[in-house]
């Protein structure tokens, strides 16, 4: 009979929370763009014959984006429109994901984020779906602690 050891399941996706500025602000359906990339410079040594170096170049960070169900709260509308009135407010925050437990399992610290787009909600009397907010927040760090 084989041995039965500690289990390493992964984490499951709809467990999360989102911190702005230390603070749960709101309980959000989805979160993407999680994500880092570098450019590829491209250079030859022009002593070498048909070889293409390749060098890493700056480190870039996408939008992430924040859906949740539209309520009476405006708070991301506010901070959206600072940015539209030319009076931009950054702020960090934090991506948390839980375990089973609910208790803190990963964590992705964004800082000197702002939102660079807002969605409303798409109204379709055909359908009985919860109408949904967009935010996209522009970061300049990700750090998965």
């Amino acid at each position: 009979m084989a041995e039965t050891g500690d289990r390493n399941d992964p984490y499951l996706a709809f467990n999360f929370l989102v911190e702005i500025d230390g603070v749960t602000t709101a309980g959000f359906a989805e979160c993407s763009g999680l994500t880092t990339e570098t450019d590829i410079v491209e250079y030859r040594n022009g002593d070498e014959t048909n070889t293409l170096r390749k060098l890493a170049g700056l480190k870039k960070f996408t939008q992430i984006a924040l859906k949740r169900g539209y309520t009476q709260s405006k708070e991301l509308w506010d901070w959206r429109k600072k940015v539209m009135d030319g009076q931009t407010e950054r702020q960090s925050g934090s991506i948390v994901l839980l375990d089973e437990a609910r208790q803190e399992a990963l964590r992705w610290n964004f800082r000197e984020g702002w939102p660079s787009k807002w969605e409303g909600p798409t109204f379709n009397a055909k359908n009985n779906e919860t109408a949904i907010e967009t935010l996209e927040i522009a970061v300049e760090d990700l750090v998965l602690e």
